[in-house]
């Protein structure tokens, strides 16, 4: 059977090809002999209850100057898909929540959808660690500028962050006695008006800020130690981390092992853990990556392992 696979997705000509996790996932579909339907949240529409989407089938290869032809395009139901990956890039705004919204109305129409449009929304990826909090670092979530005050001043060494960025964006490192504190606060805050997390700052992220990679609920063998660069807090790639393959630790199992029982009753079934040290900071559930900066390591099979298990969800 040919299995008709839609990808939303940021501009597919705008990717850096050689580290995209989503170009990962439609090589290996392509690999299977699946057709690949390329779609952006904009193409999403509802009418009578019913979700349609403007598509076009593409042809993807690992070339860093040509990864995709475009070919026809058409607009008809998104049911007539068989699986739809939602891949579209935070930042986790409104039209992302009405675009699971629709992917819903697909799933209910037969579509495997992933990860599940309603998970997508029930997940924040900074507010979902609370969860397992035991497997956290000391967390603060306020708009309250003097309930942080009091945090620094108990810990001394604090990272701020948004609750819906990516990539770094706007995160800080605030030591006590930092002159810059009020008007990071103010700016974070938007003057006590906007919810954001507070954390006890790690010294582990010299070593790296891990990405665990969960596929149907187990972890890849090997994480992305993030290597942040001189003088640079932020393990990010997109902050100008250095990506080291390393094998994951017993720790790092364990705490994916008691993460695993509940991302599968979410059907999360891609996801992307981060940990500096011991701790759990995120839990990456949108559009996960890292992919190709592991497979360039070690022959792991991690887009096979997704798409097999998405597979195993079709109707027989």
């Amino acid at each position: 059977m040919t299995i008709n696979i839609g990808i939303v997705m940021d501009p597919i000509e705008s990717i850096t090809p050689y580290k995209d996790t989503t170009l990962a996932m439609m090589l290996t579909a392509q690999s299977k002999g699946w057709t690949l339907w390329y779609l952006q949240q904009h193409d999403l529409y509802m009418r009578d209850g019913k979700v349609y989407a403007t598509r076009s089938r593409v042809s993807v290869f690992d070339d860093n100057d040509h990864w995709f032809d475009q070919h026809e395009t058409v607009d008809t139901p998104l049911a007539e898909l068989d699986i739809v990956l939602m891949r579209k890039d935070p930042p986790f705004n409104m039209d992302y929540i009405y675009s699971t919204y629709l992917l819903e109305r697909a799933e209910a129409d037969g579509v495997v959808v992933s990860n599940k449009p309603s998970s997508l929304r029930d997940v924040n990826e900074k507010l979902y660690t609370a969860w397992f909090s035991e497997h956290c670092p000391p967390t603060l979530v306020t708009m309250k500028d003097q309930l942080i005050r009091e945090f620094l001043d108990e810990h001394q060494d604090i990272v701020v962050k948004p609750l819906d960025g990516m990539g770094g964006e706007s995160i800080f490192r605030l030591q006590s006695g930092n002159p810059n504190t009020s008007v990071v606060l103010e700016l974070m805050t938007a003057r006590g008006t906007r919810q954001i997390m507070a954390q006890r700052y790690l010294p582990e992220i010299v070593d790296g800020d891990k990405r665990v990679l969960v596929v149907a609920g187990k972890p890849v063998e090997y994480a992305l130690a993030r290597v942040p660069s001189q003088g640079e807090t932020r393990g990010n790639l997109a902050a100008g981390g250095r990506g080291v393959p390393t094998p994951l630790s017993d720790t790092d199992r364990a705490t994916v092992t008691a993460l695993a029982p509940e991302l599968l009753a979410k059907d999360l079934l891609f996801v992307g853990v981060d940990i500096i040290g011991t701790r759990i900071t995120e839990i990456n559930v949108t559009s996960p990556t890292c992919v190709r900066e592991l497979e360039a390591h070690a022959d792991l099979g991690i887009a096979d392992q997704y798409l097999t298990a998405l597979a195993e969800r079709l109707p027989v």
